[in-house]
């Protein structure tokens, strides 16, 4: 029996029926679903999901929208599961913040194995932050706890926005997020301010941390859709 709540966002009737009896074969008793999203913005509000499987194409939203909002209020893995399946249509869901995109037709044992390793990555996170207070990776230290950030074992100095840059990135590792998303989740959607303020903190940070800030070797810029940081060492 898995404890892991999910829930599945898809206007496909039977798919959802066949996707939640698939679940409860593999022991994932705890399966809600959601056909328009609306409802499923209200389940999302009223519940902790561990996971949630969205759909692109809904009856009175995008599943992308979806995935947009969720992002600006939790850090829910989301798999997208979806007909679309153009390259396009793939990289703009990593974009929004999907953890994976699965397209129909799909290999139903595939899907509850990346459902699983997502899963399991996530218990092991869990347990890693609950253990562990900082970041190291050989060239950057972060004492989250403290404040505290190093480069190569020299204590640098940040501003509290650049800090919260940082830290955003090094807890959410080789991830993109589009400068919109990094703007709404860092800055805060109401902030008053533009998409130019992720630029130029991206500048200033890379300065801070970069051994080359013209070319980064951390946070690095994926063409048209906007950045990651690499968690690896790079010397």
């Amino acid at each position: 029996m898995h404890a892991s709540r999910i829930l599945i966002v898809d206007d496909e009737m039977t798919l959802v029926k066949m996707v939640k009896v698939l679940l409860k074969k593999e022991g994932f008793t705890n399966v809600d679903a959601s056909y328009v999203g609306r409802d499923a913005l209200d389940l999302i509000e009223q519940n902790e999901y561990d996971l949630i499987l969205l759909d692109v194409m809904l009856p009175d939203m995008e599943g992308f929208d979806i995935c947009s909002i969720i992002r600006r209020r939790s850090d829910v893995p989301i798999f997208f599961l979806t007909a679309r399946g153009s390259d396009f249509d793939k990289v703009s869901g990593f974009a929004y913040g999907a953890d994976d995109y699965i397209t129909k037709p799909f290999n139903p044992l595939e899907l509850v194995a990346r459902i699983k390793a997502q899963l399991k990555r996530n218990k092991k996170n869990l347990s890693f932050s609950q253990v562990n207070d900082r970041f190291d990776n050989g060239v950057l230290f972060i004492n989250y706890n403290e404040a505290v950030v190093k480069v190569n074992g020299k204590e640098i100095n940040l501003s509290a926005q650049l800090y919260q840059l940082l830290t955003f990135f090094t807890k959410s590792p080789n991830q993109i997020f589009s400068k919109q998303q990094l703007y709404d989740r860092v800055w805060g959607a109401d902030s008053y301010g533009d998409e130019n303020t992720v630029i130029v903190h991206m500048r200033k940070l890379r300065e801070k941390i970069e051994q080359d800030p013209s070319n980064p070797k951390l946070l690095i810029t994926v063409r048209g859709i906007g950045y990651k940081f690499v968690s690896k060492s790079v010397k």
